[in-house]
């Protein structure tokens, strides 16, 4: 089983192509498809207080800035994302390395909105980090979630046939909730999987609201950009909770 420092290693391993990648904007899933769902999402932000719980190096807070944000704290574990985000910061972001299972150093009530972009797949205890963020959002304010699909990080592998055509996904132990290993750019990654109602089950237990699931899709326009997202008119690749605090 790996532990937190196993996970802030392999990410250490990944950061500088991903750090590349992600400036020279070929990560079409985020670029393409998930922003626009997030930023919907999330809604105006303009004059709030942020908390971007896993970060990387900083692409999605400094959207929201440009957006208006009052204040945007991003934390993430990895040194090599945090030092890269603090490359590109304005006056108004403020990068934190740290683990966001624990956010004991911040105030109660304090955030209007706080966002998870694909990080709650990678933590070991996300019902922690759930709780946390629960505890820092003021009344009233809104977290919402981008995570892997259950359906997808259960297995996600496609069947082919002879000539390599994608057939259909395999589903197979959904009901097994744990590690996922996965290769990405030549490393390897440990996702964990969780079912559907281990997800909304934890959200609405720590005391949240679920106003939303969003199952984003392309479309035939999207595809003109962004080719490789075809598979996303088959199946869903992600989820996406609105949550909101009472």
């Amino acid at each position: 089983m790996v532990n937190i420092n196993d996970l802030k290693q392999e990410w250490a391993t990944l950061a500088p192509k991903w750090i590349k990648e992600v400036r020279e904007g070929k990560h079409s899933v985020r670029d393409g498809l998930l922003d626009l769902v997030m930023l919907d999402a999330c809604g105006d932000v303009e004059g709030l207080s942020v908390l971007d719980s896993g970060c990387g190096e900083g692409r999605f807070c400094r959207k929201l800035v440009e957006r208006e944000a009052a204040e945007v704290v991003g934390l993430d574990l990895c040194e090599q994302m945090i030092e890269a985000a603090k490359e590109l910061q304005s006056g108004r972001e403020q990068y934190l390395v740290h683990d966001v299972q624990d956010l004991s150093f911040i105030d109660n009530e304090i955030f209007d909105l706080a966002i998870s972009y694909l990080n709650q797949c990678d933590l070991p205890e996300f019902e922690a980090n759930t709780k946390e963020v629960f505890r820092v959002l003021k009344k009233g304010g809104k977290f919402v979630i981008a995570n892997l699909h259950p359906m997808r990080s259960a297995s996600g592998k496609w069947y082919r046939n002879a000539d390599g055509e994608k057939l259909h996904v395999i589903l197979d132990n959904y009901f097994d909730e744990g590690e996922r290993h996965w290769e990405i750019t030549g490393v390897m990654l440990t996702n964990f999987h969780r079912s559907l109602s281990t997800y909304v089950n934890t959200f609405v237990n720590t005391g949240f609201i679920l106003k939303e699931i969003i199952e984003p899709t392309s479309t035939l326009d999207m595809l003109d950009k962004y080719p490789d997202l075809d598979d996303e008119l088959r199946v869903p690749n992600f989820i996406v909770f609105v949550l909101q605090k009472p």
